[in-house]
């Protein structure tokens, strides 16, 4: 029996089978194994962060320009239903903002990015102001 398995052995072995599966299997598992540390820019999982082009909620100003695009990433913290609308609001540990949305589906807790334009809508009252800033999304 110990002589079967010893001319198995030796024959694959001669003709390279041996080398190239276990190269190929360490090729493989240092493959995946190098992906589980895989650093992209923007990406952060501290801050769950997608990309570098994420305004924090705080430096959204109302004096920016109206035409500004921005993109903010936090947790649903409210949802309010409109007629045809929703109303987020999303809390990025910086602030929170309103958010004006066609969507409907998201749901409080979770995390989302989302794209939009910087509105601004002035509450005046009793000569003071109580605007509020907030996104539409495009």
């Amino acid at each position: 029996m110990q002589q079967a398995k010893n001319f198995y052995i030796s024959f694959w072995d001669r003709h390279g089978i041996i080398p190239y599966h276990l190269g190929l299997t360490l090729f493989v598992i240092g493959g995946l194994c190098s992906c589980g540390s895989l650093k992209m820019p923007g990406l952060k999982a501290s801050n769950f962060s997608f990309g570098s082009n994420v305004t924090p909620i705080r430096e959204i100003k109302s004096e920016q320009d109206k035409k500004a695009t921005v993109y903010i990433q936090g947790k649903v913290e409210k949802r309010v239903p409109l007629v045809k609308k929703w109303v987020y609001q999303i809390n990025d540990s910086t602030d929170k903002i309103w958010v004006v949305t066609n969507q409907s589906n998201l749901k409080q807790g979770m995390q989302v990015v989302i794209k939009g334009k910087i509105r601004y809508q002035s509450i005046p009252l009793a000569n003071q102001e109580f605007g509020e800033i907030y996104l539409e999304e495009e």
